[in-house]
């Protein structure tokens, strides 16, 4: 195969404890959060990860350089296309109706495939697909694994292993188009804090082959 990328959502962060919505990108790790990134870092021990990317956000960032830091990862990339889908003028908000209304919207990307979807002057989940996808295509472009000469037949030379941390929005919704078929299989198993799971790219398409809410995967 090609690249083997080990996805998970940054730990628990002040955001979240606090119930606002938006990317909020200086939003930090909680002391939780902080404990669930070493978590993290535990069960991705002996993975082989040689790199780690991750969401330009603080919370992102800081969950990386905890898990770098356990399994003596020098580097650690930042990606903005990696970061949490934005809901313009309303961003930081913690008010019930415009909570639902991003869930509403997400639902809309992910399960409808109605990508032209945004929360007030926010984000379409056309320009969310459009970002995360490209910073997978970057990384496959890295890290690239030979494509077999015969269909069927292993690529010979693997790309090797990185891990990912991103957010439980743009992460799912772009997923949700990169690994076809997984959107409405996925909707109401939020991805947790800061649990690995493994997303495949073989040479050609991209391949989904867990996700860590759901209790049975195909």
């Amino acid at each position: 195969m090609g690249v083997r990328v080990l996805c998970l959502r940054h730990a628990e962060s002040e955001n979240v404890v606090a119930g606002v919505a938006g990317a909020l990108p200086r939003a930090e790790l909680t002391p939780k959060g902080r404990a669930q990134a070493a978590e993290a870092a535990e069960r991705l021990r002996g993975a082989g990860v040689t790199r780690i990317y991750a969401s330009s956000a603080v919370r992102a960032r800081q969950t990386a350089a905890i898990i770098a830091h356990a399994l003596g990862v020098r580097e650690v990339v930042a990606l903005e296309e990696l970061v949490e889908f934005g809901i313009g003028r309303l961003e930081g908000t913690a008010d019930p109706a415009i909570r639902a209304r991003t869930a509403e919207v997400l639902r809309s990307w992910v399960v409808d495939g109605r990508l032209g979807e945004a929360v007030a002057d926010g984000e379409t989940g056309h320009a969310v697909v459009a970002r995360v996808a490209a910073a997978f295509a970057s990384i496959a472009a890295t890290h690239p694994g030979e494509t077999a000469a015969n269909p069927g037949e292993p690529p010979t030379h693997p790309g090797g292993t990185v891990a990912l941390v991103g957010h439980v929005g743009s992460l799912t919704a772009g997923l949700s188009v990169l690994c076809r078929g997984l959107g409405e299989r996925v909707w109401g198993a939020p991805l947790p804090h800061a649990v690995p799971f493994p997303v495949e790219w073989d040479g050609r398409s991209w391949r989904c082959v867990s996700w860590p809410a759901l209790r049975q995967d195909r």
